[in-house]
């Protein structure tokens, strides 16, 4: 199963690590740290085609992780994961 995460980008619901809360979760340092370390190493893709409100971190084949920035709102892609999840 796939999970559409804005535009035209899925990934596999077994890349899927975490989905967060773009605004509660940049207020921490580590997580600033954190995106922005991925930043630099290029594996940061903004899906989003406006302002992010979410973040996906997924396992990827040739990287360690890759970072989706996405429009939709966390709660919204966690209900989709877990809906179709159960189908």
């Amino acid at each position: 199963m796939y999970l559409h995460l804005g535009q035209s980008e899925i990934v596999p619901y077994r890349r899927i690590i975490g989905i967060f809360d773009l605004d509660k979760c940049s207020t921490s340092r580590r997580t600033r740290d954190y995106l922005a370390a991925a930043e630099r190493e290029g594996v940061v893709l903004d899906v989003s085609g406006d302002l992010p409100k979410s973040f996906v971190v997924c396992d990827h084949p040739y990287h360690d992780q890759i970072v989706y920035l996405s429009q939709l709102n966390p709660a919204t892609l966690a209900s989709r994961a877990e809906r179709n999840r159960i189908e």
